[in-house]
């Protein structure tokens, strides 16, 4: 990710694919915050998607202790950021009952997102998301 976020996307996406080659299967935290990142530096939409779909199926199976090397204390707080990223693909892509199932995730777990920065980031994008769906499906 530093790559990438030092201004190198495709290094830094081509990084990433080693290192998910390079996981075990078993090892799903590891794949799960891999995903989660490998879908930010997708081009294609679609390729976001299932990022961030296999994101979310790897979270299922990660424990909280197993994101702690990561700086993450709890796995559940990783989990309405998922949602919001995975409701926000749907919403580009036009599945919408998808995107409001996502939402509806995200919503329901918002309350073990830590009272910090980074829980209003997502809380903020999980209330963009709703206004945007709420416009896709009124509008």
């Amino acid at each position: 990710m530093g790559l990438a976020l030092g201004g190198d996307r495709e290094a830094g996406r081509e990084a990433l694919v080693i290192a998910w080659e390079g996981t075990r299967e078993s090892d799903h935290a590891q794949r799960c915050v891999i995903a989660h990142y490998l879908a930010d530096l997708q081009a294609s939409l679609e390729d976001e998607v299932l990022w961030d779909e296999v994101a979310l199926a790897e979270h299922a199976h990660v424990a909280d202790a197993d994101l702690t090397p990561v700086g993450v204390s709890a796995a559940a707080s990783l989990g309405p950021s998922l949602h919001l990223n995975l409701g926000d693909g749907y919403v580009r892509q036009g599945p919408l009952r998808e995107a409001e199932g996502e939402l509806d995730k995200g919503l329901q777990t918002q309350h073990v997102l830590p009272a910090d920065g980074y829980g209003d980031m997502v809380r903020g994008g999980l209330d963009r998301l709703r206004s945007r769906l709420h416009e896709a499906t009124t509008g």
